[in-house]
């Protein structure tokens, strides 16, 4: 039986990165994974989604031309066959660049099988045996489909597949408003595809503060179809699929289901590793470290089912794969939350969200602003959104934000950097503006939350020297 001092389930973005981190110490490891190279992100998920986004924020975009004085858009169309064509053309450039990672062994240490756990330092490889001193799962998510509509799937498009359709068809439901949901489906309907969309309650994009949940909701149904009373059933009809909602039925020849991604560990038999699992299958472990509890098998990325994001992935990977060749396991303090919807205008959570803070019956302030009649969203004329930002209510720490907003990854980027180093709303505040920028919002959020503070910081918002 072969042995090695290292096994790595899955080759996605969290199997490479503690590849990267194992092949430093030790040559005698091995990759394991039998499905199609080149990670979810380039493949399927992150980027040929941002490309088809792009595509139809771009076409869009022609509304508001006539208003600045350019005339003429009326005559531009949209040929789907190309756009579908474009976007995989890119795909697959950026499949290419992530498979150069792979050269240098991928012919000699990776196998590409299934694997299951016969013990915690044994795997079986279709039938081929190998132990392993230390063992990685990374095998990444898979999306949901629920079992009541099996018999409709030939109906039913999911991500995995989306991307490689030829062409996009006239009517489409989108379920579920979830990240995924809510950028493809604003994206389709801007593309000229009649969509509706379909979410069980105002939630958009996970979004949790209950005026940013209503303000949102009503954005998006002013621009598109949205159903907010979930699917009951479905069937088919003449051809086309018939998605009986609490409110409606509607008749459509395609439907994107996105309604979540569950982790792909049901088939790897983790009962045989020698440790209680949860209900859904899954193994405690330790999120500074990446390790399963009482054993040296480390579990990373969307295969742990807790950040399900490819940064997080990268991250979770690289610290198994310290891990696992430490003489001492050492924990990783985990970078602050941050989770961006590429919709238009984007969302974005970051640190601690309002339903956190509320669980966690932290006391906080709430500093607002609305970036309708913002000065820099007027110039671009994308006049529409409104951000909560969190703060303790005694030291001013910034805990969180709930953003949506014209250049909200921006946003994001800057308050998370703020967060992760400690910093108050007073400090953050001495920081530069510029003027006109969407960052004022920022600024007009957080003098609204220094205003409620009891320490009044700098008179005039300058750090005295």
């Amino acid at each position: 039986m072969k042995k090695y001092d290292v096994a790595i389930i899955g080759a996605g973005t969290g199997g490479l990165s503690a590849r990267k981190q194992v092949a430093k110490k030790t040559d005698n490891y091995v990759v394991i994974d039998n499905g199609v190279l080149g990670t979810t992100c380039a493949r399927v998920g992150c980027m040929p989604s941002k490309v088809l986004i792009q595509v139809a924020n771009d076409y869009y975009r022609k509304n508001v031309f006539s208003s600045m004085g350019i005339h003429g858009a009326q005559k531009l169309s949209i040929n789907h066959d190309e756009v579908m064509e474009h976007v995989r053309k890119l795909r697959d450039r950026f499949v290419k660049a992530t498979m150069g990672g792979y050269e240098g062994w991928l012919d000699t240490h990776l196998i590409a099988k299934k694997a299951s756990f016969i013990d915690k330092n044994t795997l079986d490889l279709e039938g081929e045996k190998i132990q392993a001193d230390k063992i990685i799962i990374a095998t990444g998510s898979s999306p949901v489909l629920p079992e009541s509509w099996e018999k409709c799937k030939d109906f039913l498009i999911d991500t995995n597949d989306f991307f490689e359709m030829k062409t996009l068809p006239s009517t489409m439901a989108v379920i579920g408003l979830g990240v995924i949901g809510i950028e493809l489906g604003q994206a389709l309907h801007r593309l000229g595809v009649n969509v509706t969309a379909i979410g069980r309650r105002k939630v958009i994009a996970g979004l949790s503060d209950p005026e940013m949940q209503e303000y949102v909701a009503s954005k998006f149904s002013e621009e598109m179809n949205i159903d907010y009373s979930g699917v009951k059933s479905m069937s088919e009809k003449d051809g086309l699929l018939v998605v009986e909602t609490n409110d409606q039925k509607i008749e459509v020849k395609k439907a994107l289901v996105a309604v979540g991604r569950s982790p792909n560990i049901d088939k790897l038999d983790l009962e045989n590793i020698g440790v209680s699992l949860d209900k859904k299958g899954m193994p405690n472990y330790n999120t500074e470290t990446m390790q399963i509890e009482g054993t040296n098998i480390f579990i990373a990325g969307d295969a742990n089912g807790d950040r399900k994001l490819l940064h997080e992935a990268s991250d979770d990977g690289s610290i198994a794969g310290y891990n696992s060749q430490a003489l001492k396991v050492e924990h990783f303090k985990r970078r602050v939350f941050l989770g961006i919807t590429f919709s238009d205008p984007n969302i974005a959570q970051v640190g601690q969200s309002y339903s956190q803070l509320k669980k966690d019956n932290t006391e906080f302030l709430e500093g607002k602003v609305s970036f309708e009649g913002q000065g820099r969203s007027i110039v671009k004329l994308k006049e529409k959104g409104m951000m909560k930002v969190y703060c303790c209510s005694k030291k001013g720490l910034l805990l969180g934000a709930e953003i949506f907003g014209p250049s909200g990854e921006h946003l994001a980027h800057l308050i998370a950097w703020a967060i992760q180093k400690e910093m108050t709303v007073h400090e953050t505040l001495s920081m530069p503006f510029y003027h006109p920028v969407i960052e004022e919002g920022l600024r007009t959020a957080l003098r609204s939350l220094a205003s409620q503070l009891p320490d009044s910081g700098s008179p005039l918002e300058i750090s005295i020297s």
